[in-house]
């Protein structure tokens, strides 16, 4: 069986199987990929029947899109708390790139679901979770905007700017581990330093 996530992962999931099947869809698809899972695979993980899967989620698909949207709603979230709390652009650019990146880091397994298996959503669940990209890419581009208005960025392309800053986040769910050294809160410290450097503050 697979290792329970933490109760504040899927705050709003209920029943507690429908979080079990979620977390052991994360660590199949984290371990062999989307289309090499099966829903056996997904269901033994969690301890469960093939069948039960199906009490839950129709599909395999709709358990993906079910961690998928949750991730992308917990990052929209985050980004608009820090932005509608913090006015000057440079403090809530650091603000986000420290929390964006320490939660890549932190829930990396996840992220690394929620982010790189974006292609096996079905048509509608991918415009869904892409609406929900834009609207995050929207608020880091008006924080940055806001930067250059006032004086305190320096970039030609907001909008490019806006995507490095957040592939920079995202990369991290690729690459680091559980034994991951800098710890989450330091490394997005560092990339923030680093952020906002390159965005010539």
């Amino acid at each position: 069986m697979t290792e329970p996530l933490p109760d504040d992962l899927w705050p709003d999931v209920r029943p507690d199987a429908a979080r079990r099947l979620m977390a052991a869809a994360i660590e199949s698809f984290a371990t062999r990929g989307y289309h090499a899972t099966t829903t056996r695979d997904i269901a033994n993980a969690a301890g469960m029947s093939p069948a039960a899967l199906y009490v839950h989620f129709p599909s395999k698909a709709a358990v993906l899109s079910a961690i998928s949207r949750s991730g992308h709603e917990q990052a929209l979230d985050m980004v608009q708390d820090v932005v509608s709390g913090t006015p000057d652009p440079v403090e809530a650019m650091s603000l986000i790139v420290q929390r964006f990146v320490a939660w890549h880091a932190k829930r990396h397994r996840v992220a690394r679901v929620v982010q790189y298996e974006l292609q096996a959503l079905p048509p509608p669940d991918y415009e869904q979770i892409a609406t929900l990209r834009r609207r995050t890419e929207q608020l880091v581009r008006d924080v940055i905007t806001a930067g250059v208005d006032r004086g305190r960025f320096h970039v030609t392309d907001v909008r490019t700017a806006a995507r490095a800053v957040l592939s920079l986040g995202i990369d991290v769910a690729r690459w680091y581990t559980d034994t991951g050294k800098p710890s989450p809160a330091l490394l997005g410290r560092q990339y923030a330093d680093l952020v906002l450097r390159m965005l010539g503050a």
